[in-house]
């Protein structure tokens, strides 16, 4: 089965919902992934490689947490436009 892949551009934005984070919206990926809980998700931002956990927003999609440091490598922050590419991060069962 192949792993869905979602890829789109999408502003950094800084809601009050989210605590003060600096966050990305993924609309669609309740669809894409399947579920409406957190998904763990690797790919990129502008080609610099992430590994976050998506997380509901409460209005049918999920948002993203940009780091700082990850933030600081893309020199950019909230107001600013990402080219976001991911895919579910693959669980490796325990042994």
């Amino acid at each position: 089965m192949a792993t869905p892949v979602m890829q789109f551009e999408a502003d950094l934005l800084h809601p009050q919902e989210a605590a003060g984070w600096t966050v990305f919206e993924a609309p669609g990926s309740v669809e894409v992934f399947g579920t409406g809980n957190p998904v763990r998700v690797v790919g990129t931002l502008d080609d610099i490689p992430i590994a976050l956990t998506l997380l509901p927003s409460g209005r049918g999609h999920h948002f993203g947490p940009v780091k700082a440091a990850t933030r600081k490598l893309l020199g950019k922050g909230a107001g600013d436009r990402v080219a976001v590419r991911i895919e579910a991060a693959r669980i490796e069962a325990a042994s």
